[in-house]
């Protein structure tokens, strides 16, 4: 397994963290998922410890700042996209590459959002980015099926992550944990997701035994995307 991440302290930490879960080989890589090269980098370094690649989940996003679409700002637009969007595609194309050349195929997952699947207030970059994603997702499963590889992707809602109190702060700094609150109402289940179910889940999608999944796109939000 591969860890990749620009913070190289919370890559050491998931590392020992899945250690201590009794996987012993476990790497790191530090990349910026934004700059295509370095994205180059972290799969060529893959394939030179495993000599393949199985599965690859594609992760890394930020949410960005809250805004008025007038107001958001080109800088920050682009500088979401550039994580949320570019990032997803470089990791994706690289892999491609790679699994293509394999009778075994692989799985992809990348991660999207319910704001990929609805409007967003506010979020214009992380909203336009998460579509984005999913339009990805779609068009790449109907290419690679034939060579055995999966692609979907999960779209999440209210995930009690560091990302998603990050926006609850900017929506309410003084009081976030009540705009939390407020925030989960909107889906059935009335709480937070937590990350152990959106890691089951994706752990599954990256399995053998989801091989008849493929250009779906999954909602892990407790319902809330079934609301609008």
């Amino acid at each position: 397994m591969l860890l990749v991440d620009l913070n190289a302290d919370a890559l050491e930490a998931a590392k020992a963290e899945v250690q201590a879960e009794g996987d012993s080989r476990v790497e790191t890589f530090v990349a910026n998922v934004a700059n295509e090269d370095e994205v180059k980098a972290y799969v060529a370094k893959a394939v030179e410890l495993f000599g393949k690649i199985d599965g690859f989940f594609n992760n890394a996003g930020i949410e960005g700042k809250q805004n008025l679409t007038e107001s958001y700002g080109a800088d920050e637009f682009h500088r979401v996209v550039a994580i949320n969007l570019n990032g997803v595609f470089y990791g994706m194309a690289e892999v491609l590459r790679v699994m293509a050349t394999k009778e075994t195929g692989g799985h992809i997952v990348n991660t999207a959002s319910v704001g990929g699947i609805l409007g967003v207030g506010n979020q214009s970059g992380y909203s336009a980015s998460k579509h984005g994603v999913v339009g990805l997702t779609r068009n790449s499963a109907r290419e690679y099926g034939t060579k055995n590889i999966t692609i979907n992707a999960i779209a999440l809602g209210a995930i009690m992550t560091a990302m998603v109190e990050g926006s609850l702060k900017q929506m309410d700094p003084e009081n976030w944990e009540e705009a939390g609150q407020a925030f989960v109402s909107s889906n059935p289940t009335c709480r937070f997701g937590k990350p152990e179910e959106v890691a089951a889940t994706v752990a599954f999608l990256l399995s053998d035994d989801a091989g008849f999944i493929n250009g779906s796109i999954l909602p892990i939000d407790g319902g809330q995307h079934g609301m609008y």
